[in-house]
């Protein structure tokens, strides 16, 4: 079944940890339909990937999506989704039952290891939420 929606994730840590942020690009018929770029706090890379995903989640939930495919270029956070590696962290362990909990809202999720390349958009919204956090946080 071809996707509704196409939605490319990234999450970017100055420092780990240190200041983090989430980009969430969304496709619908090869068209980006919307981009989110925020800025989450100290946290580290990991925690970010997963925020971006629970984000995108919810904008499917949102959209009333029944169908969508994720694209990640993270290898852990592919991984420990389609149960590859196990989750050992307690903050990722919390994350990863959050993203559980909102996969049932859909027909079908996908998920796809892409090379980061191919991930540029959702790259540069997470980085961009950090930069403009840290200009801001020092007054510039």
């Amino acid at each position: 079944m071809k996707p509704q929606f196409k939605f490319y994730i990234d999450g970017a840590s100055k420092g780990n940890p240190g200041p983090s942020g989430i980009g969430v690009v969304i496709c619908r018929d090869g068209s980006t339909i919307k981009n989110i770029a925020s800025f989450i706090g100290n946290t580290t890379n990991n925690v970010a990937e997963y925020t971006a995903l629970i984000y995108a989640l919810q904008e499917g939930v949102i959209l009333k999506a029944e169908n969508i495919e994720i694209n990640t270029d993270s290898q852990l956070l592919y991984r420990q989704i389609k149960k590859i590696y196990k989750i050992k962290n307690a903050n990722i362990l919390g994350l990863y039952n959050q993203v559980l909990h909102l996969m049932p809202a859909f027909k079908e999720v996908s998920i796809k290891h892409i090379p980061r390349g191919e991930n540029r958009g959702a790259d540069k919204l997470a980085s961009k939420a950090v930069k403009e956090a840290v200009f801001d946080k020092q007054g510039r």
